[in-house]
């Protein structure tokens, strides 16, 4: 099993930056994909971005070009940079373990324009 916690979210203007974080309890990186997902109140939770455990990414086409996954396996963590936001980038964001169905409780990120 591993435990997730997010970090890093906050309030932002239109085409500014974050960097969001991912504290796993253990290296599981070379294990498992890991993703990040986002979800707004009201829809469903949708996949943003992830890392398969041979390092190979795959982003969602609407952050593709913007959002880059990060790994720092020292610390146990995975980033999710974010630059040019947009309004639409505003919502609950979550990592996960795809093989462990582990979920950390979110991080909010808050865009306006």
């Amino acid at each position: 099993q591993v435990q997730l916690v997010e970090s890093g979210g906050g309030s932002v203007q239109a085409g500014g930056s974050l960097r969001l974080s991912c504290v796993a309890s253990r290296n599981v990186f070379k294990e498992t994909t890991m993703g990040w997902h986002r979800q707004v109140p009201g829809k469903e939770r949708e996949f943003v971005a992830r890392r398969l455990s041979n390092g190979i990414e795959i982003y969602a086409d609407s952050v593709k070009g913007r959002f880059t996954i990060t790994t720092d396996n020292a610390k146990n963590t995975m980033y999710l940079e974010m630059n040019n936001l947009k309004v639409e980038d505003s919502a609950v964001y979550y990592c996960n373990a795809l093989n462990y169905d582990s979920w950390g409780p979110g991080t909010q990120v808050n865009v306006s324009s």
